[in-house]
C-alpha cells in the first residue's frame, strides 16, 4: 500500500536522494516495559532505513524522535541534526525508558513541544508538510481520541504504525485520514522493517507532474442514488492520491445523462479538501445515457484553455459507466484520442465491454476496466495490477503506470467499504 496525500515526493535518481516537499519529521516511539530492548532495537533499525531514503536538511526534511513510555522525552529535536549520518548515529544511541504506556501524553508533547519553532519546526505554511508517525504495540494508558484529533486539526499528518497486541481501534484514533492509508499492523517487531520500503516511498514516491485530470461521470438513472454516492467516494479516494496543487494536478467533473452538465472546470479548486466538498455536493441527474455526447463534451469543452486546461500539460480522461449509451460514441472516442488525451474507461454492471474498448487509450488492456457490479469492483482491481516500475526503484515509471496504480488503491479501499456496509 503507497501512501501520499500531503507526503507524495519524488525521487532524485543522480544523486540517490528524494527531491522533497520541505517536511517537517517527527517519529514518536514507544519504549514501555513491553517492548523488550532486542525489540527496542528493530524500531531504531526501521527509523534509521527510512531516514536514509530522505533528503535530510534544514530547507529539506527536518527529523525529529520522541520517545515515550509512562513520561516523554525528546530525543532529538528538530534542530538538533542537519546531516543524515548524524541523525543515523542519535537514533542508534537512544534508550528504552521501560515504564508504563502513555501515547496521548506522547501526543500532546509532540503537538506543543516537538512540533514547535523553539524546537526548529518551520512556521506553519502550505508549502511545509507536518508528518507524526507513531510505534506503538500497547494499549495506552491515558486518553488519545482527543489530543489526536487536536494534532490533526493543527495541521499534523497522523501515520500509526501497531505491533503485536496493539488495540487497533487505538490506531484509528490516533490516524489522519483515510484510515487505511495512515495505518500499519505487524505482528511482530521483527516484521517491522516490512514497512521501511512503504514509508520510503511515501516520501520519495513519483510525484506527478503538472496534469489536467477530467472525470466524466454516467448519472443515469440506471446507477441509483446509493452506487451514486459510491462513485463520488471513488472519485475522492482517487483525488486523495493526487498531487492536487496550482502548478501540479488540476481536476475537473462532468456528469451526464440525456444531457450532460459541467459540475466544475479544471483549476476552480486547487486544494483537495475543496474538490472533495465540490465531489460531495454533486446531485445525482438520473435519466439517460447519452455518453456519445458527453465525450464531445470534453473534447469540445473540458480540455480548452477556456475551461482552465493548461497548454502543454498531460491530459487525462476518466469515463465511469454502467450502461450502454444511447448514442454514438466513435467520432468522439477517437477524436479525444486522436487531440492526445489518456483515456481511461471504468464500466460496471451494464457497460458494454466494446464501448468501454472503443473509448480507452491503448494499449487497451491498461486503459479500460469491467466489473459485473459494484461489490466486485475488486477484479477491477486486479486488471490494474500492472507495475512496469522496478522494485529497486519505485520512480522509473511513467505517470500513466502511476495514475493507474492510484486508481486500483482506490478501487480496492472502495470495494472493502462497500462489502462492509453490505452486511
Amino acid at each position: 500500500m503507497l501512501i501520499s496525500g500531503q507526503t507524495q515526493r519524488c525521487v532524485n535518481k543522480a544523486a540517490g536522494l528524494c527531491n522533497t516537499k520541505p517536511t517537517d519529521l517527527v517519529f514518536i516511539i514507544d519504549s514501555s516495559r513491553s517492548v523488550r530492548p532486542s525489540e527496542f532495537e528493530q524500531v531504531k533499525v526501521f527509523l534509521n532505513k527510512v531516514i536514509e531514503g530522505l533528503d535530510v536538511g534544514p530547507d529539506a526534511t527536518r527529523v525529529g524522535v520522541v520517545n515515550y513510555a509512562s513520561r516523554v522525552k525528546n530525543e532529538v529535536s528538530l534542530k538538533s541534526h542537519k546531516t543524515k549520518a548524524g541523525l543515523i548515529k542519535a537514533v542508534s544511541k537512544i534508550e528504552p525508558l521501560s515504564s508504563g504506556t502513555m501515547t496521548g501524553l506522547a501526543i500532546q508533547f509532540a503537538m506543543n513541544v516537538a512540533f514547535s519553532e523553539g524546537e526548529g519546526a518551520r512556521a506553519k505554511s502550505p508549502d511545509i508538510s507536518k508528518v507524526a508517525i507513531i510505534v506503538t504495540d500497547g494499549r495506552p494508558q491515558d486518553n488519545v481520541r482527543d489530543i489526536a484529533a487536536r494534532a490533526r486539526e493543527s495541521g499534523i499528518e497522523i501515520f500509526a504504525i501497531g505491533v503485536g497486541r496493539v488495540d487497533m481501534n487505538t490506531l484509528k484514533q490516533i490516524a489522519s485520514e483515510p484510515l487505511e492509508e495512515h495505518t500499519d499492523y505487524v505482528e511482530s517487531y521483527s516484521l517491522i522493517e516490512k514497512l521501511t520500503k512503504k514509508f520510503q516511498e511515501a516520501f520519495c514516491a513519483c510525484s506527478d507532474a503538472a496534469t489536467d485530470v477530467v472525470f466524466l461521470i454516467d448519472g443515469s438513472k440506471s446507477v441509483r442514488p446509493e452506487n451514486f454516492e459510491l462513485v463520488k467516494k471513488f472519485i475522492n479516494q482517487i483525488i486523495d492520491k493526487l498531487d492536487v496543487s496550482d502548478r501540479g494536478t488540476h481536476v475537473g467533473l462532468v456528469q451526464y445523462s440525456s444531457a450532460v452538465k459541467q459540475e466544475f472546470p479544471l483549476g476552480r479548486y486547487n486544494t483537495k479538501k475543496d474538490l472533495k466538498e465540490a465531489v460531495k455536493k454533486m446531485d445525482y441527474m438520473e435519466r439517460g445515457t447519452m455518453t456519445g455526447q458527453a465525450l464531445r463534451f470534453l473534447v469540445d469543452n473540458s480540455f480548452t484553455p477556456s475551461q482552465g486546461s493548461r497548454p502543454g500539460v498531460a491530459k487525462v480522461g476518466i469515463v465511469f459507466t454502467d450502461g450502454r449509451s444511447q448514442d454514438y460514441i466513435g467520432d468522439a472516442a477517437r477524436k479525444a484520442k486522436d487531440n492526445g488525451f489518456n483515456m481511461y474507461a471504468v464500466g460496471v454492471g451494464n457497460a458494454v465491454e466494446d464501448e468501454l474498448k472503443e473509448i480507452a487509450s491503448e494499449p487497451i488492456g491498461d486503459h479500460y476496466f469491467y466489473t459485473a457490479d459494484f461489490k466486485t469492483m475488486n477484479q477491477i482491481a486486479k486488471k490494474l495490477q500492472i507495475n512496469t516500475c522496478p522494485v529497486e526503484d519505485p520512480c522509473e515509471c511513467d505517470s500513466i503506470t502511476k495514475f493507474q496504480k492510484k486508481v486500483e488503491e482506490a478501487l480496492q479501499a472502495l470495494t472493502k467499504k462497500y462489502i462492509l456496509f453490505s452486511y
